[in-house]
């Protein structure tokens, strides 16, 4: 859906005309020293109209990859050619970011208290906020994750694939691995979901840390997204991306007695049913379990952490019926290359790219 070229963008209190770039502060609360605490967007319009997106990272306060990713994509001279509305906001759970949590301050999961209430807990609130002045006011989203504290994904989209525009973002964002993820209560997806708002989900990588791959990763891939549709221009220098390996479900690989783990399998590669993933073994060498895939697919998480109780969770698993192919879309998955499709030059003066 495009927006009339004449029309006033209003986000808050604030508004943005065509052609405009501008930090909009969205209030929030107030801390108990007296200090005004804001949600930071910026709402970057081109001058002529076009979808109305918007890109989110850490509605988990330590999920920090993302906030790296929209950091690089605003520095993008591309966006100079941008048709119609870019809606930023690289720290969605401010309090939780400061705190270098997951959570906010009342211990609620920002991810399960979607839509919220103006009247409700602090965690609602600021989901009510964000649905009301971001979510509701775009076209289309794409929120920004990683792995948990001490767990790793490797990089992968989740999506309704049921929804065809969601799945045509989640296929030209380029990564190699698509899960068919239904919406959890109270998320951020199936809020927006409700307001008729394709939202695709981007992990990789771990919480309070920076992944290059992960980084770069999804940097090409929102872009790649705003050229799918068409808020930038088709790249003359991009190579045809491959198809996707797609994934009904997933499943954790459970550690089946408890000790020290050494894990055998590289995230990202190709497992198959009854392949060994590691060992646990206790302190003293008495005893050795081996860890075993239940299932053909891609392994696409796991825990960084050596020291494992039983019934943790170990290795995380995308199912994948049949494993033709699946190799060769792995083989072609090069994130840690330079930036392509143009983006190099644009980035030559951010030292973190060369």
């Amino acid at each position: 859906m495009a927006e009339p070229k004449s029309k006033l963008f209003v986000i808050g209190a604030f508004s943005v005309r065509p052609g405009e770039r501008s930090t909009v502060e969205l209030p929030i609360t107030d801390l108990s020293i007296h200090t005004k605490m804001t949600l930071s967007v910026q709402v970057i319009r081109g001058r002529r109209p076009g979808p109305t997106m918007f890109v989110s990272a850490a509605v988990h306060g330590d999920e920090i990859a993302g906030v790296e990713i929209i950091r690089r994509i605003l520095k993008l001279s591309a966006l100079r050619s941008l048709r119609g509305t870019l809606i930023a906001v690289p720290i969605v759970n401010v309090f939780g970011f400061i705190a270098l949590s997951r959570y906010l301050p009342d211990r609620r999961d920002l991810n399960r208290c979607f839509p919220g209430s103006p009247k409700g807990s602090l965690a609602g609130r600021l989901a009510h906020l964000f649905l009301s002045e971001i979510v509701a006011k775009c076209t289309h989203g794409i929120d920004l994750h990683t792995g948990a504290v001490h767990r790793v994904n490797y990089p992968q989209i989740r999506v309704n694939l049921d929804d065809p525009e969601a799945a045509r973002m989640a296929t030209n964002f380029g990564v190699p691995v698509v899960i068919n993820a239904t919406q959890r209560d109270g998320s951020l997806r199936q809020a927006a979901v409700e307001q008729n708002v394709p939202v695709i989900v981007y992990e990789a990588g771990e919480a309070l840390r920076f992944d290059e791959m992960s980084i770069r990763a999804g940097v090409k891939g929102v872009v790649r997204v705003m050229r799918a549709l068409e808020m930038l221009p088709a790249s003359k220098h991009a190579a045809k991306q491959p198809e996707p390996i797609i994934a009904q479900s997933s499943t954790w690989v459970r550690a089946p007695a408890s000790g020290i783990l050494r894990a055998s399998s590289v995230l990202g590669s190709q497992v198959r049913e009854g392949e060994g993933l590691g060992f646990v073994a206790n302190s003293l060498g008495e005893s050795e379990v081996e860890v075993k895939s239940p299932c053909d697919g891609v392994l696409i998480g796991r825990t960084n952490l050596p020291l494992v109780y039983e019934g943790d969770g170990l290795f995380h698993i995308a199912r994948v019926n049949g494993t033709k192919g699946v190799a060769k879309i792995l083989d072609a998955f090069t994130p840690e290359q330079e930036y392509d499709e143009g983006l190099t030059a644009e980035l030559a003066d951010d030292p973190l790219l060369s």
